[in-house]
């Protein structure tokens, strides 16, 4: 049995707006059927500048914001989120990265990886995160029940 692959024309792309997009090809996020790819996310440039010792935590926190919004124009969350990356270009402050995961995936808890890399084409970004989400089925809706006499 052969399962046919969705066509270009059922995908939902989104956009965050972010300069690079289109000079690099690519969008912020794809919905395909039930599933969601959110591409790799750094914070906004003002957050980047942020420095001190929980740095790695407002940035990731800053990134985290950003894939939640692509999840909800996808009309997905974090609770649909069954995979996240990390990259990170300081293993050592793993805990700052792993706290702003934790906030926001708690509940879910999807697999997760965390690599450190030598750096981010933004210089100043601690941390890339990218995410990929399967929106769980609605449950059926019951027909309201009908009150009244019955058999009468």
């Amino acid at each position: 049995m052969t399962r046919s692959s969705p066509r270009a024309s059922d995908r939902q792309r989104i956009s965050s707006g972010a300069p690079w997009e289109a000079t690099v090809g690519y969008s912020r996020a794809i919905r395909v059927g039930d599933r969601v790819f959110v591409a790799g996310t750094v914070a906004p440039e003002a957050e980047r500048r942020t420095r001190g010792p929980d740095a790695g935590y407002r940035q990731a926190s800053a990134a985290l914001k950003i894939v939640e919004s692509a999840l909800k124009e996808a009309g997905a969350s974090f609770d649909d989120v069954v995979r996240t990356r990390m990259f990170v270009t300081d293993i050592r402050r793993w805990e700052e990265f792993g706290r702003a995961h934790q906030e926001a995936f708690g509940r879910a808890r999807p697999a997760a990886t965390m690599v450190q890399v030598e750096r981010f084409i933004p210089k100043d970004a601690l941390v890339e995160i990218e995410v990929d989400a399967v929106r769980a089925p609605r449950p059926p809706t019951r027909p309201p029940r009908r009150r009244g006499n019955r058999g009468a």
